[in-house]
């Protein structure tokens, strides 16, 4: 993937939720100005949800989500419906399309309720006004009765449009406030050492999505990145010429990079960085502890965002079901999972150890953090339980002051028990 290529994880994510034929494809056509979506009169036309991803100006990269109508019927409807709800986990901003000639119904009140109730900012538009034209009374009644501000449009004839447009601007979230990769620990000028390994398991031709996103966050803030193999990160320190602000490395070569990495100089891994940027580090470190407390015949669920053709030495099938075990000397049972969804027998598990997220947007993450917690089971992710169980989570969390903390107190209440 290209630099400059925003990646769908880090894209605002925008649905559009309705009945079916309310117009939400006809939305997306006219919002983008490019016949991106399906459209026709005939209902039901868009089935699973589709995702695109494109720049919306003055709005920037975007991914847009059409979903399925949320009357559609029978058992193949209610399926669909599912998979319609199911987006609501990844939204950053929700449109609810209301058709003119239809009005409100029971459908545009049960999806409005679900997105409030995940605090899911809303963007109310009515569609088809050039068939039924909504007057401004009627449309005042509409918005007590949602209590939301309703938009009327036309799609097809591009009315409404960019009052639309400037309605999402003003409700977008500031998907970047309070949350930065290390642009908050480095300063302009600053030396920062990046350790790449390349194995088996390394695309072809090209750095993985996290390395690149670092790379530009580093940039970004008027840094320098010096990029070497796992091997060379000795020579590399002896040699640059002056002291790097801090070294970021793979997880899978931790124990060797630490090794070679003088106690003065902060280190941490690429999956960390992404803990603490998408998820919440500090509930993943209280994940690992369970590694603890792990006995015979419990359940681990290692869970990945995407998928990916799997090396012979895989990181998720086989590394981190080894480390697990040679920490633990447990016998633990392991089952996998990836894609956008966990297993539906969650409640089964003693933990899950879930990838970094790179393809997952932020909202979604948390959402599966969430998840995980809400049915009593820790989670941690591949960078902090590789981290802990080579004994070095303490100092590879020096960076972020409240986790290290958080450890360093554990450890101080521990040793005093």
């Amino acid at each position: 993937m290209s630099l400059n290529r925003t990646p769908r994880g880090d894209r605002v994510h925008i649905a559009l939720f309705g009945k079916r034929n309310a117009g939400k494809s006809s939305i997306i056509n006219a919002i983008t100005n490019q016949d991106i979506a399906l459209v026709s009169s005939v209902k039901g036309t868009t089935t699973d949800p589709v995702y695109k991803a494109m720049e919306i100006l003055p709005i920037g990269p975007v991914v847009i989500i059409d979903t399925a109508g949320l009357d559609d019927e029978g058992e193949l409807g209610e399926l669909r419906k599912k998979k319609t709800l199911d987006v609501l986990n990844k939204t950053d901003l929700a449109i609810l399309t209301i058709d003119a000639e239809s009005g409100i119904t029971d459908f545009e009140k049960g999806i409005l309720k679900s997105i409030k109730d995940k605090k899911i900012p809303v963007a109310g538009v009515v569609n088809k006004t050039d068939i039924k034209n909504i007057s401004k009374d009627e449309l005042k009644s509409m918005e007590k009765e949602l209590s939301l501000k309703l938009i009327p449009v036309s799609a097809i004839e591009n009315k409404g449009i960019e009052e639309l447009k400037n309605e999402i601007i003003r409700l977008l979230p500031d998907n970047d406030k309070g949350h930065e990769l290390v642009g908050d620990i480095i300063e302009s000028g600053d030396f920062v050492v990046l350790v790449v390994p390349i194995d088996t398991a390394a695309p072809k031709g090209r750095l993985i999505l996290p390395q690149q996103q670092v790379i530009r966050d580093i940039l970004d803030n008027d840094a320098i990145s010096i990029v070497t193999k796992e091997y060379k990160i000795k020579e590399t320190l002896e040699n640059i010429g002056k002291k790097p602000k801090i070294v970021i490395t793979d997880s899978q070569v931790f124990e060797r990079v630490s090794k070679d990495t003088p106690d003065n100089i902060m280190l941490t891994s690429f999956s960390i960085l992404f803990a603490r940027y998408k998820g919440d580090l500090i509930k993943l470190i209280e994940g690992a502890k369970k590694l603890e407390s792990l006995k015979d015949g419990d359940k681990v669920l290692i869970a990945e965002g995407c998928t990916h053709h799997r090396q012979s030495d895989d990181i998720g099938t086989v590394k981190i079901p080894r480390w697990i075990k040679e920490y633990t000397g447990k016998d633990i049972e392991f089952e996998f999972s990836s894609g956008f969804k966990y297993p539906n027998n969650l409640k089964d598990y003693s933990l899950i150890v879930h990838c970094g997220g790179c393809m997952l947007n932020r909202r979604e993450v948390q959402h599966r953090i969430k998840v995980a917690l809400d049915n009593n089971i820790p989670i941690v992710n591949y960078g902090v339980l590789i981290a802990y169980v080579k004994g070095i989570l303490e100092r590879v969390t020096e960076p972020f002051p409240i986790a290290n903390k958080m450890l360093k107190d554990a450890k101080s209440s521990l040793s005093n028990s």
